[in-house]
């Protein structure tokens, strides 16, 4: 059976209304689903807009404001430099995949703490963090590669058509 959307209603005086429970809903609340890996979207109750992307995107602005941020001024920079860059379509997924890499190498790091097998912590994170290197490596490789084939027109391949160098 397919997974249906839960549908959050989101009205112009802001409030969050949660279709599937019949009741409003706070921005902690619908970080609490993202938490819980629930699949959502945020409509504007008068024109249907999707909202989603903005509500995240409010979610992450309040939690870097409180407590400890994770996202530097530098990194703000350096992301607000993409847009409008010839390569901005390339950078969200990019992002995305580096996550998950890491995300992956999280999960393994836990699971391996608990089954130590008697392997020193030290032994432990030395090869994890080799794993990670090579992971790491084979995405940038792979995440190059398509970039060069998306850089190179059709039927320029073998003309010089590449990527110009800087």
């Amino acid at each position: 059976m397919a997974q249906t959307i839960r549908i959050i209603k989101k009205y112009p005086n802001r409030r969050l209304y949660d279709t599937e429970i019949s009741s409003y809903i706070t921005l902690e609340e619908v970080r609490q689903l993202v938490l819980d890996g629930e699949t959502f979207e945020v409509r504007d109750a008068k024109s249907g807009e999707d909202l989603t992307r903005s509500v995240l995107l409010q979610i992450i602005s309040e939690h870097e404001e409180k407590g400890q941020p994770m996202l530097s001024p530098q990194l703000l920079s350096q992301i607000i430099r993409f847009y409008g860059d010839s390569l901005q379509g390339f950078m969200g997924p990019y992002l995305e995949r580096s996550l998950q890499v890491f995300l992956d190498q999280q999960q393994q790091f836990r699971n391996q703490l608990n089954s130590l097998m008697g392997q020193t912590p030290w032994s432990l994170l030395n090869e994890l963090t080799e794993r990670n290197m090579d992971a790491w490596k084979n995405m940038q490789r792979g995440f190059l590669e398509s970039a060069s084939q998306a850089a190179t027109p059709p039927g320029q391949a073998g003309r010089g058509g590449g990527t110009k160098k800087p």
